[in-house]
This record gives structure tokens, sequence and C-alpha cells, in this order.
């Protein structure tokens, strides 16, 4: 259900033009992959602070849209919410991509455990995801330097 569910987000996404309307289908996908993920993984709080960090970000989005584009007007195409809405409701009669139950079983008793991101062989990923992140920190620091005034430039 949550694979349909993002699948039907994903293709409502394509004709969208407005940032604030791209901002909350990012924020909805966001918390539907949280959620999925949370539930596969047996464990909320890896989704948990995936989702906060997502949330942070379209934060900055959200001021810096704000601030860019303004005075744009927001407009509600009604073909297209009709025939999202006809499209969503054919997808819910579409069957479950795994409806055997021995399949779903498995996948149960196969969950990844996160203490393996932990130990030998992935830890040097971990270690390298975190010098990558702090690098990124550094450089975003660098680019936007108090000194220099606001991104958006008064005329």
């Amino acid at each position: 259900m949550l694979t349909k569910m993002s699948l039907l987000l994903i293709i409502m996404t394509i004709p969208l033009k407005h940032p604030m309307s791209m901002g909350m289908m990012l924020l909805l996908l966001t918390f539907l992959t949280s959620l999925n993920m949370g539930i596969l993984l047996n464990q909320f709080w890896f989704s948990y602070i995936l989702f906060l960090i997502m949330i942070g970000g379209m934060l900055i989005l959200f001021i810096y849209m704000t601030s860019i584009a303004s005075n744009e007007k927001f407009k509600f195409n009604l073909k297209l919410m009709i025939i999202m809405t006809i499209f969503a409701s054919f997808m819910m009669f579409v069957p479950e991509f795994s409806m055997n139950k021995t399949f779903d079983y498995y996948m149960m008793d196969n969950l990844m455990n996160l203490i393996k991101f932990m130990n030998f062989p992935n830890n040097k990923m971990l270690y390298f995801i975190f010098i990558y992140l702090f690098i990124t920190l550094i450089a975003i620091v660098k680019i936007s330097n108090i000194k220099k005034g606001p991104l958006r430039q008064l005329t």
C-alpha cells in the first residue's frame, strides 16, 4: 500500500510547476519513505532522523523560495486534479506486488538490522559519509559568508 502511494505521489509530481506544491509533494514523499523504511527495518529512529533532516532542508528551501518568488500566484488545475483522482482510484484496485504469504514471511525473517552498518565491512562507508557531510558543511559555511549579504539581491 505504501509503495502504491509513493508511486502515485511521484507521478503526481511530474506536472507540478509551483515551488510550494513541489515542496509539499517532496514532504509527503519523505514521510512515506521514512514510514516505509521504519516498517521494513523494524526500527524507527533511522527513519525519524531522515525525516527531520528533510524537514530542515525543506524549511531552508521554503525561506529561499518565499524570498525569491514571493508574489507568484498558485494556480489550481481542476482537470489535472480530476485525472489524478481517477488514477488514484484505479491504483487502489491493482493487486499488491507481494501477495504470496511465504514471500512476506521470508522478508520479515530477513529484516535488515542497523547494527550491520556499524560493524567492520560497512563502518568504512559510514565513516566516509560522516567525512563527506562534514566537508559539505564546511563548504556551505564558506560559500554563504555573512559579510557578503543575503542571497536575494535588492533592486
